[in-house]
């Protein structure tokens, strides 16, 4: 057991595309796994995962540190709390403060303002299945999946559609730091991008403080005036709405189809059966969970699954372990339309902290997915090395590229 204990690489280039086998060896082997040289710990078991989401006076949701990979193989940590000055907000935040920041998002994204944009998503899928279908092909992730969440975040938000394009630039360099495997020459591109993403979103929100529309901006706008809310709280929000929001519907959007493309016979049933499209997405959530693991902070000396963790360590709950375990999932790797419990899946999170955007990046998948399936009599992967390529972390599943080859 100590020996396959050792053999555990979380950056292994292997286990960054196919990171399945590794997770199925901790949760036997080391279900709470210190990784080596640092004070990172990863809980991969689904009652463990779910046992520290439980547990915020232990584990609390603040975002002080990531896991970084060095180049002569090690693990490192790179500092995020600023010896305690960092702000957190919304999916890093403890309650009160996290509740607080919620309530005011949330009136954005309640179900009869989401079921209101699907006539517009509709005509958003419309146009960009128009303009990225090039004769039988389509690079789905650049046409439809990277472009589609973060048109529909924009709108919610108040940003223009033309600034779609740089938004998802922004947005998923927000994120890359914290897959741990950025480079040195990279290091410096994706903290200039959370910069100017940063500047951006002040700009907007400075302008929305003149003249408060009715859209996110205007809500934290008004918050601010009614001495509800700062600005630096409430453009950090918009960051993380940004980051978050784009690459978790993005990596669901391109991970479904990844899953379809490879199963013919699947496609045509969801064809002939379009009501079992919400099933065959909650199974694409749990597989392939768009947002690998999420980050607590050990706020004292405590235990998870009979494992010492220490004040000021850093644990990762690892969702897609955890959605794969076979205690919980029987014929756990394997996509089956009839589970009893659908959404009993940790791909959204769990508790207080259950992805706000959830109902959104649903319906967006389901407007996504119905109409590549409507157009098609059948898809497959593009052939080629390149078709399909995901992005190296390890902290989001998402594809960088996914070329299609439509029938």
């Amino acid at each position: 057991m100590t020996r396959a204990v050792d053999e555990i690489d979380l950056f292994d280039p292997g286990s960054l595309d196919d990171p399945y086998p590794l997770y199925d060896r901790l949760r036997r082997t080391a279900p709470v796994h210190r990784v080596d040289g640092t004070d990172f710990y990863l809980a991969s078991r689904w009652d463990l995962v779910v046992e520290a989401t439980t547990r915020p006076a232990d584990f609390s949701s603040h975002l002080t540190a990531a896991l970084v990979h060095q180049p002569d193989g090690s693990a490192s940590v790179f500092d995020m709390d600023g010896e305690g000055q960092a702000v957190h907000v919304l999916a890093t935040a403890d309650d009160p403060e996290h509740l607080r920041q919620r309530k005011l998002v949330l009136p954005a994204l309640v179900a009869k303002r989401i079921r209101a944009l699907e006539p517009t998503m509709q005509a958003n899928v419309r146009r960009l299945w128009a303009e990225g279908v090039e004769g039988d092909r389509i690079e789905w992730m650049a046409a439809m999946a990277d472009r589609l969440p973060m048109t529909v975040v924009a709108g919610l938000i108040g940003l223009p559609e033309a600034d779609v394009p740089r938004l998802v630039e922004w947005g998923y360099a927000s994120t890359e730091l914290l897959g741990g495997v950025v480079t040195t020459d990279r290091l410096g591109i994706v903290i200039t991008a959370a910069t100017e993403l940063a500047g951006y979103l002040h700009r907007a929100f400075t302008a929305a403080c003149e003249a408060p529309g009715d859209d996110l901006l205007g809500d934290l706008a008004r918050a601010r005036a009614a001495g509800e809310l700062e600005t630096q709280v409430a453009v950090l929000m918009l960051v993380q709405l940004v980051g978050a929001g784009g690459e978790s519907t993005a990596g669901l959007i391109g991970n479904a189809v990844r899953l379809l493309a490879a199963d013919s016979p699947l496609q045509q049933r969801l064809r002939e059966d379009p009501e079992l499209l919400p099933e065959f997405l909650e199974e694409a959530l749990r597989l392939e969970s768009p947002f690998r693991a999420h980050h607590r902070h050990v706020v004292a000396d405590t235990t998870l699954g009979g494992v010492d963790l220490p004040a000021g360590a850093h644990l990762l709950l690892l969702w897609g372990a955890a959605n794969r375990d076979p205690a919980v999932f029987p014929d756990a790797d394997r996509l089956r339309l009839d589970r009893t419990v659908q959404r009993g899946h940790l791909a959204f999170g769990k508790g207080v902290h259950f992805c706000v955007g959830a109902a959104l990046a649903r319906l967006e998948a389901r407007v996504a997915l119905g109409a590549l399936l409507a157009a098609t009599g059948s898809f497959e992967q593009a052939p080629g090395d390149d078709a399909a390529q995901w992005v190296p972390s390890i902290f989001v599943r998402r594809h960088a590229r996914l070329a299609l080859v439509l029938r």
